[in-house]
């Protein structure tokens, strides 16, 4: 990767690292306060794309071999918030009591909005650095239509009173985040393999 490519990811990275970490926290302490599923699903999301952005950062410099090595771990990566899910999801099983709906979609937009940025700034790098510029703007895209989905469900919830809508959400964004990191591990082990040949 030269180094007229290299800088504008590099900032592109560092944003993105920053705005998820800062994300986080709010969407953290609102999935807390009202009880949702998905927005806890998110906000481990966030903490994960953080730490994501942050190994990007760091193997930047490194070999093709050793960027396909990171790759094939951000892939186990990206499951994280997936297992997390479904923990949180098996507390919610046991007491169906929905979110508050009105900050559940709020918070949703506001998610939606920093992953949509990110997105945007990250598609123009997405072929570069293989599976590591992979790996972040599909984190973001794929994070973006979680979002809707969590503001849908603030709608339903505030129509049904049913925990179900947070639930489902919260269950499909882990299923996102596997589908994302199959992709980012074929990328990955393509990447390995084309290196040792």
């Amino acid at each position: 990767m030269s180094a007229t490519i290299s800088q504008p990811f590099r900032r592109a990275v560092q944003f993105v690292a920053l705005a998820n970490l800062a994300y986080f926290g709010i969407e953290f302490i609102v999935a807390l306060a009202i009880g949702s599923v998905s927005l806890f699903a998110d906000s481990i999301d966030f903490l994960e794309d953080t730490s994501l952005n942050l190994l990007i950062l760091l193997a930047l410099g490194w070999s093709v071999k050793q960027r396909a090595r990171i790759g094939m771990l951000l892939a186990g990566l990206l499951l994280v918030p997936g297992m997390a899910t479904i923990w949180t999801a098996w507390g919610k099983f046991m007491a169906m009591v929905p979110p508050e709906p009105v900050s559940l979609s709020l918070t949703g937009g506001g998610a939606f909005v920093v992953n949509l940025a990110c997105a945007f700034l990250l598609a123009r790098h997405r072929h570069h650095s293989g599976s590591l510029s992979k790996a972040a703007f599909l984190s973001a895209r794929n994070d973006a239509f979680a979002n809707v989905a969590i503001i849908a469900a603030g709608f339903v919830t505030a129509q049904t009173l049913s925990a179900w809508p947070d639930l489902i959400v919260g269950i499909g964004i882990a299923a996102i985040n596997a589908d994302a990191a199959k992709e980012v591990w074929l990328a990955a082990r393509k990447e390995h393999l084309g290196a040792e040949a």
